[in-house]
């Protein structure tokens, strides 16, 4: 019994570490890399995009850095220093459907997250110029979607003329945003090399730009 106790109060104790305040310090701005302490230790080095101990950073010039902290966007200065608490919470939900989903920009400007199709964890890309979500062959194996079956295309690629496939895959997830029996291009071979996101979703949902973060809300 004793035994059982210490490896509950070592689990709490583990635990309550884990979600204890994300404190940061900018101590080196540069332009798109800054230096930042973590929690009181070493000077480390983020490259924008890059992610360490929780820690993001979007964007840096020698003014200011912009980052993503425990989910959380925070614009610091030189010798600015912030404390985020964490949250058992994954950001972005907050229990509910159809939450907004918060993306940052990279250093050209695109945006990137992570969707799922039929429950299946894949990287995407916002693409406006996109009529409908579209995807590499490999991907929608790895989704186990049997594309196949779909309507057969021949379509003009930089590598030439490949197959494409049309058909509707049974559901697209956003953050806790769920879509069903959406229509999917297939393309074989590797391109694209993310999930495009096209208009067939991003029209359901309300864009907002600010700076380098772009808000998707659900509209219906």
């Amino acid at each position: 019994m004793k035994a059982q106790g210490l490896i509950c109060l070592l689990a709490s104790m583990l635990a309550t570490q884990a979600l204890a305040d994300r404190r940061v310090n900018v101590v080196g701005l540069f332009s798109n890399k800054a230096i930042v302490t973590i929690n009181g230790g070493a000077p480390q080095s983020l490259s924008a995009g890059q992610t360490k101990d929780g820690v993001k950073l979007v964007t840096a010039d020698s003014g200011s850095a912009t980052f993503v902290i425990e989910g959380k966007r925070q614009v610091l200065k030189m010798g600015q220093a912030v404390s985020v608490a964490a949250s058992a919470t994954p950001a972005g939900a907050d229990g509910g459907a159809n939450s907004p989903v918060n993306l940052y920009a990279d250093v050209n400007g695109h945006f990137h997250g992570n969707l799922s199709i039929n429950g299946v964890s894949l990287k995407y890309l916002v693409d406006t110029g996109a009529t409908t979500v579209a995807m590499n062959s490999g991907d929608a194996k790895y989704a186990r979607i049997d594309y196949e079956k779909g309507e057969r295309v021949p379509v003009s690629t930089a590598n030439g003329i490949v197959n494409a496939y049309y058909l509707k895959v049974n559901s697209l997830k956003i953050g806790t945003n769920i879509f069903y029996n959406v229509d999917v291009g297939v393309v074989e071979g590797g391109s694209p090399t993310e999930v495009l996101l096209g208009m067939n979703v991003l029209n359901q949902l309300d864009m907002k730009r600010e700076n380098s973060v772009l808000t998707m809300t659900r509209k219906y």
